[in-house]
């Protein structure tokens, strides 16, 4: 029998899925319902498509602040917030998930530093439990500020961590900002397959958001589509469907690296590119 997790300091935690936790290989961190699904789609079906290869995750917040319109217009936030949960749990069991947590955090109490620190908590408690080998978290320049706050605690919750307990990798995935600011030789490809359908049907199931004034199903999925064909001018498209991410693992095998300073340290390299066209042209 596996072991229970560490004590939680999330309100309820909703844990679904927890006799596979041993079984986690890859792992994402979302600050929402549907993160998972939208931006790592690439390790949901990498689960379906290859052998060794499982798929978990956590999502952070209540759901309760969500944009609505249209059918939802009228809904209060606990329904609102009851919707939400009952769709991620329908999207880990259409992609059987091994693993899927939901702390239930409001938004605004993981942007202050004491939630914050409370989930770091959480988080860590998780990490210890599933130890993935490959974690993906909302990357650091991401301009949502509920999206830095997860990437915030992630990472703290990760440096807590002994250097053996560690993942291997740690990937910063694309979501509220894409990574066209990042050098092509810094981006991380990740082949998200071709069953666009399937990506469909699970994109389908967070209803509240598409049927609510958000088409994120379609923005997605354009998104992979997109990133294969935009990616090498000079080359035939490699994969059907790609998922961009910058590799943050630096920042877990150093812990004197500054994540802020890596970050712009990136955006500068991007900068000298451009500096460099412009120069040779104009």
């Amino acid at each position: 029998m596996t072991p229970p997790l560490p004590p939680l300091n999330a309100p309820d935690p909703d844990i679904l899925l927890g006799t596979e936790f041993d079984r986690v290989s890859h792992f994402t961190v979302g600050a929402h319902h549907d993160d998972l699904e939208f931006n790592t789609f690439s390790a949901i079906e990498a689960s379906r498509r290859h052998e060794g290869v499982t798929f978990g995750g956590v999502v952070c917040t209540d759901g309760r602040g969500s944009a609505r319109s249209g059918a939802y217009a009228g809904m209060t936030d606990d329904e609102l917030a009851a919707s939400r949960v009952a769709e991620q749990r329908k999207a880990a069991l259409i992609g059987s998930y091994s693993a899927l947590f939901q702390l239930g955090f409001p938004s605004a109490t993981i942007r202050q530093p004491a939630g914050r620190a409370l989930l770091i908590s959480d988080l860590a408690a998780i990490f210890r439990r599933v130890r993935p080998e490959v974690v993906y978290i909302h990357n650091l320049a991401d301009k949502h500020p509920t999206h830095l706050a997860v990437a915030a605690a992630s990472l703290a919750a990760l440096r807590t961590m002994a250097p053996g307990e560690r993942p291997l990798r740690l990937l910063g995935y694309e979501a509220w900002r894409s990574l066209d600011w990042l050098p092509d030789d810094r981006k991380v490809v990740l082949d998200a397959g071709a069953d666009a359908a399937f990506a469909g049907d699970l994109y389908s199931v967070f209803e509240t958001q598409i049927g609510g004034g958000k088409r994120y199903d379609r923005a997605v999925l354009g998104r992979k589509f997109a990133n294969a064909t935009f990616l090498n001018p000079h080359a035939v498209d490699a994969v059907e469907m790609a998922e961009l991410a910058v590799d943050l693992t630096p920042l877990i095998r150093d812990d004197s690296f500054d994540p802020a300073e890596f970050m712009l340290d990136l955006i500068g390299e991007f900068r000298d590119q451009v500096a460099s066209g412009l120069k040779e042209f104009f």
